[in-house]
């Protein structure tokens, strides 16, 4: 039987950063109250400034609340133990670039005190999750920024925990890297593994998140099922493959019959990201594009 406890409980959480030479108050997170399952990716949306990173920090324990509680596995957030089920990506990670991949798994494992052959055997295991077998041994001052957050992924995931946190995890990623991220991410979910992310890419969130918050100016204004957000509550979609002008005429006349209103037929649509990604991946399958001599000139 799983465990109905929450990975992350937050209550009545409201965070207060005081301005002294203004005599002001700002207040960065209000009267905010969520939950995330086990075995789910949950999405923290909002423009910047909507107080996103505050709440993570605070479920991190990194940063004290002015009021309200955040708990981990049942366990209040700012109590070290917390924080030993929990991999954390910031979303600016910094790495010594001088290290390998290689080495620098090896140097959180040993943080989380691992060693022997089951870090050694962690690591060969992380680096093949992430994809990146083929640089363990490159210099992290030579990756790239799709790569440096896989890295990081990885260092986040060393100890097994049970909950995952990321702060913007496709940040700056193109296309490809970052879809590469979101499908390590629905792995993550496949293993039972919480993941609590926060962004404002709204097509990203679209694809990998079963619930989401939305803040604005420290409020959670909604909260829900991603499909039940979404839906449009007086329309119905139909969609039709290789259907007849006939069939289409008969549809509108049924519709005209009915009280409902006709609003629109037309041909479905695919994303410009879905567009790039097939269009690269299938360029990319074929034969090389040889260079002319006026090519390799300039």
């Amino acid at each position: 039987m799983s465990d109905p406890t929450p990975a992350v409980s937050i209550e009545n959480l409201t965070k207060v950063y005081p301005i002294p030479l203004r005599r002001k108050q700002l207040v960065a997170v209000r009267d905010l109250s969520l939950q995330v399952q086990p075995g789910q990716v949950y999405g923290l949306l909002g423009p910047n400034g909507s107080g996103k990173s505050t709440t993570l920090k605070i479920v991190l324990g990194l940063v004290r609340p002015t009021s309200g509680a955040t708990k981990i596995f049942g366990s209040d957030s700012s109590e070290v133990e917390s924080r030993e089920q929990v991999g954390f990506l910031p979303e600016n990670p910094y790495f010594y670039k001088y290290l390998t991949g290689e080495e620098t798994l090896r140097f959180f494992g040993r943080i989380c005190l691992l060693g022997g052959r089951a870090l050694q055997d962690r690591i060969d295991e992380l680096l093949a999750l992430v994809g990146l077998e083929h640089a363990r041994d490159r210099r992290l001052g030579g990756y790239s920024k799709g790569m440096l957050q896989r890295i990081g992924l990885a260092q986040a995931l060393i100890q097994k925990p049970r909950l995952v946190v990321l702060d913007e995890p496709t940040a700056g990623v193109d296309p490809a890297g970052s879809r590469e991220i979101r499908d390590l991410i629905l792995d993550l979910k496949k293993q039972g593994i919480a993941v609590l992310l926060s962004s404002h890419l709204l097509a990203q969130v679209q694809e990998i998140c079963d619930r989401v918050g939305i803040l604005s100016r420290g409020r959670l204004v909604r909260e829900g099922r991603l499909e039940d957000l979404i839906s449009i509550e007086n329309q119905t979609e139909i969609l039709l493959e290789d259907a007849p002008p006939e069939l289409l005429a008969d549809i509108r006349a049924l519709v005209e019959k009915s009280s409902g209103k006709l609003r629109d037929i037309r041909k479905p649509q695919t994303t410009l990201e879905r567009l790039f990604l097939e269009s690269t991946e299938s360029s990319s399958l074929g034969n090389p594009v040889e260079s002319t001599s006026n090519d390799r000139k300039s």
